[in-house]
Parts: structure tokens; C-alpha cells; sequence
């Protein structure tokens, strides 16, 4: 396995593990290596260090975010937009279709909600005239 630092064309940089050298190329070639943060395949290596071990145990590993921290601009923003839903709406879990038409036909109190449904009820809203949208985020299951 080897891990390379690569850099889109939109100036993202990223990290990526790889079977081999070799494998990379053969990805990048056929179009499969992406920019975990927009998207684009436009992805070369960027300079890197090379990791050399010490004889030295004192010295620190460089600091690196923790996972549950964004580690991007647009995981910040997203990590943002999910802390102000949840705020600022009420979660009605798996009734969201059912709610939504009940706001919508004035059968229950307006307000913003959201929640989950399946794809195809979500389709009946929009067919129905009900305003609703996808949010980039699912909810956060929280465990005893």
C-alpha cells in the first residue's frame, strides 16, 4: 500500500492510499481517481515528503484533524448548514411525507420541518406541490 498527497485542478488537496504506483496510474488513466471534495478527475500528485523513519522516538507525528472535525472548507459548511436544521426545525423522522402534506394542506401548524422518506414519496411531494428539497445530510443516530 501507498499513501499519496494529489491536488485537483480546483487547488484541493487530498490524501489517497493505493494498491502500488503502478495502480494509481492505472486509475488515473481510466478516470477513477477523484477529488474527494468537488469531484473533478482532473487529480495529479502533489509534492510530498517523504515519511523517513528515526531512530528518534521523541518527535511528534504531524497534527492532523480529527475525523469528527471537518477537514474542509466544504465539510465545515456542511457540518453548518446540519447544526442549524437541527436548530432551527423539527425532525419528524420517518413521517416527513405525512407531515409535509399535513403543513401544506393546512391540516397541521405551519413550521420547518425534516425527515426522512423514500425517494419515490419524495417524487409524489414535489408531483403534489409541496416544497421540499434534499438535504446533504442524514441524521445523526446517537446510541446508549
Amino acid at each position: 500500500m501507498i499513501q499519496f498527497t494529489l491536488k485537483c485542478a480546483n487547488d484541493h488537496q487530498f490524501d489517497s492510499w493505493f494498491q502500488s504506483g503502478t495502480a494509481f496510474d492505472k486509475l488515473h488513466a481510466s478516470g477513477l481517481v477523484n477529488c474527494s471534495v468537488c469531484g473533478t478527475s482532473d487529480v495529479s500528485k502533489a509534492m510530498m515528503a517523504p515519511r523517513v523513519s528515526t531512530a528518534e522516538k521523541d518527535t511528534k507525528p504531524p497534527t492532523r484533524p480529527k475525523l469528527s472535525e471537518p477537514a474542509s472548507p466544504a465539510e465545515q459548511a456542511l457540518a453548518e448548514l446540519k447544526k442549524y436544521v437541527e436548530k432551527n426545525s423539527d425532525y419528524v423522522g420517518r413521517n416527513f411525507a405525512k407531515e409535509a402534506r399535513a403543513i401544506h394542506s393546512g391540516e397541521a401548524p405551519e413550521r420547518p420541518i425534516w425527515g426522512e422518506t423514500r425517494g419515490d414519496e419524495a417524487k409524489k411531494l414535489i408531483e403534489e406541490g409541496v416544497p421540499v428539497a434534499p438535504l446533504p445530510f442524514t441524521p445523526t443516530r446517537k446510541s446508549n
